[in-house]
């Protein structure tokens, strides 16, 4: 369970050192995507479309993990956590703080955990507006 929690950590490290190179590094081929922009299945990130998402925001980004929790067996897991991304989008002031859920599917190949899926989410709110709930913290 210690190597997932590496890969986990691992690719939040490489958000906040703007590498896409390294974001990418865990992702298996074919990987399924679904995140917290449009639309609702994204097609398998590329270094190009990371690097055009981070050029959207100033030097510094965090990403921090909480609360994950890993569920493995020989060759299967999955994990989930709370995550905060904290960035000052390109020509704006001030940075904003986001969390969401995360979930992630592994699978061991050839000796190796690599991220097969991929779920982020915002809760948003049930009163008819369907608002995202942005402003949650844990």
């Amino acid at each position: 369970m210690e190597e997932i929690r590496t890969v986990v950590l691992e690719r939040a490290a490489a958000v906040a050192a703007k590498d896409p190179r390294a974001m990418l590094a865990h992702n298996a081929p074919g990987i399924v995507e679904f995140t917290l922009a449009p639309p609702l299945r994204q097609p398998e990130s590329t270094v190009e479309s990371v690097s055009a998402w981070l050029a959207t925001f100033e030097e510094s980004m965090s990403l921090e993990v909480t609360d994950l929790e890993v569920t493995a067996g020989d060759d299967v897991a999955f994990c989930t956590s709370l995550n905060c991304l904290t960035a000052t989008p390109k020509g704006m002031p001030e940075s904003f703080t986001l969390w969401f859920r995360s979930t992630l599917g592994l699978r061991k190949v050839a000796g190796r955990w690599v991220v097969t899926h991929e779920h982020e989410s915002v809760p948003f709110d049930m009163d008819g507006s369907f608002k995202a709930s942005i402003d949650l913290k844990p």
